[in-house]
């Protein structure tokens, strides 16, 4: 396992900025952050892709998922990093992170060896008002998340453009960029309102045996955090503003949850609690090699939020990653199951439990279970898994924080505050059930799974 890359970037001063408050900071307080490298204002755009974003193009095409995020302030420099000036309208120093990013998986297509075949698939989606739609074809406006277990975070029904030359990107790019939600506001003339996502899709397949295997690279452009007061935002506005920092808040939730406490199968990580968490899921907690960019103004005016930014990007700095390369065997493997001569086997099994049903046969039907993978249909057992987890997670989620905050606000160490002592609604034990109700909550979550799945079980029938 290794720590997520993640650096920071400032961006120069505006020429407002520097009327109003000149070069100089007032320093009123030394904090220090340790990040894998920071870019300063005289920073090129290419420095930043060598670093953060060149390695995980490497990767993606050798079948390691990657996911490369822009996150900070509205106007501190996120969309600038990633697109540049433009896809198309800029020259060759100012291009951002996606034209590199294209460029980059392309030249190392042409640069590997005759026995590997590239298949890329580009598509384009974003994150507006919870609502996850898509940039190719804004009639599918409201695209569902799914999860499999070999796959992954899945995003059904959205539109592919599979691409065979660096040349026929821009296009499908600039089409969806131009579709993207955006507004002016006092803080940034074209603000976006979303989140938006790129996701490549490279398949490699070997000429020799036509084993193939995936790699799937996510570039994250978030949409910036807001103080009304500072955008002066209103009606649709506003209401985009509140939704945008309840996802980033959601995300900020995610980072602490991987990041405070023991990681275990029992640790609740709230990833159902935004749609921007659940698509982040991989990136952030499964299995993708992950950069996060904390873009930053220098301005004194900004400076709680840039004090913010850095604090999200140390919090981040510490979650673990697990990269490792896709495997289609597996697959091939799964589907192998149902071949001839297992079928056979299959086939006389159940001719003789239908004679009758001993012992003997008992565990007959036990050996075809575990042949058959339970007869159910592997999917279904998925399916209930993660139809249970999307039922409970956001109450399990709810009545964490709700005990949480209770707990915080009566008292801490075990004790009530004298101030409740005598309160008819509240005593001793019942104060002690609260905190042991924060340490049940993953037994609870795992003792309702097993109810759940029990009778797909093939040792339930013993």
């Amino acid at each position: 396992m290794s720590n997520i890359t993640v650096c920071a970037r400032f961006r120069p001063l505006s020429s407002k900025e520097r009327r109003d408050h000149g070069d100089a900071d007032e320093k009123a307080e030394e904090l220090t952050f340790s990040f894998d490298r920071v870019f300063y204002d005289k920073s090129e755009q290419i420095d930043v892709y060598r670093h953060l974003a060149q390695p995980i193009v490497r990767d993606a095409l050798n079948a390691v998922n990657g996911t490369i995020i822009t996150f900070g302030q509205t106007g501190a420099g996120k969309t600038y990093s990633m697109e540049g000036p433009g896809v198309l309208e800029c020259d060759a120093v100012k291009k951002g992170l996606l034209s590199r990013v294209v460029e980059g998986i392309f030249e190392c297509t042409k640069s590997s060896d005759e026995t590997s075949k590239y298949s890329i698939k580009l598509s384009m989606v974003e994150i507006y008002m919870e609502k996850v739609r898509d940039l190719f074809d804004l009639s599918r406006d409201n695209i569902q998340i799914k999860e499999t277990k070999t796959q992954g975070i899945m995003l059904n029904g959205m539109m592919e453009a599979i691409q065979c030359l660096i040349s026929h990107v821009n296009c499908p790019l600039q089409k969806g960029i131009a579709n993207r939600a955006v507004g002016e506001t006092q803080m940034n003339i074209a603000s976006s309102r979303s989140h938006c996502v790129y996701m490549f899709t490279i398949q490699q397949e070997s000429t020799k045996d036509k084993r193939a295997r995936t790699g799937k690279l996510n570039l994250v452009d978030l949409a910036g955090s807001e103080k009304v007061e500072k955008t002066g935002a209103e009606g649709r506005v506003l209401e985009e503003a509140k939704t945008i920092n309840k996802s980033l808040s959601a995300l900020g939730n995610v980072i602490n949850a991987l990041t405070c406490g023991p990681m275990g199968r029992g640790n609740h990580i709230p990833y159902r609690d935004s749609k921007l968490t659940r698509i982040l899921q991989d990136a952030l907690g499964g299995n993708s090699r992950t950069a996060l960019l904390c873009c930053c103004s220098p301005s004194p005016t900004n400076s709680s939020e840039t004090l913010s930014t850095l604090r999200f990007g140390a919090r981040a700095k510490h979650i673990k990653a697990s990269p490792r390369v896709a495997n289609e065997d597996r697959c091939i493997r799964e589907l192998e199951v149902f071949t001839p001569i297992k079928r056979e086997s299959r086939d006389k099994l159940l001719n003789e439990l239908q004679e009758n049903l001993d012992i003997e046969h008992v565990q007959k039907l036990e050996e075809l279970f575990i042949q058959e993978g339970i007869l159910f249909d592997p999917c279904s057992i998925e399916e209930s898994e993660l139809a249970y987890e999307d039922v409970t997670s956001q109450t399990i989620s709810s009545l964490q924080l709700a005990l949480e905050e209770l707990l915080s606000t009566i008292g801490e160490g075990g004790r009530i505050p004298n101030r409740f002592i005598g309160a008819p609604f509240l005593d001793q034990q019942i104060f002690q059930t609260l905190i042991d109700s924060l340490e049940h909550l993953s037994w609870i979550t795992k003792s309702f799974k097993l109810l759940l799945t029990a009778p797909l079980n093939h040792k339930f029938f013993k």
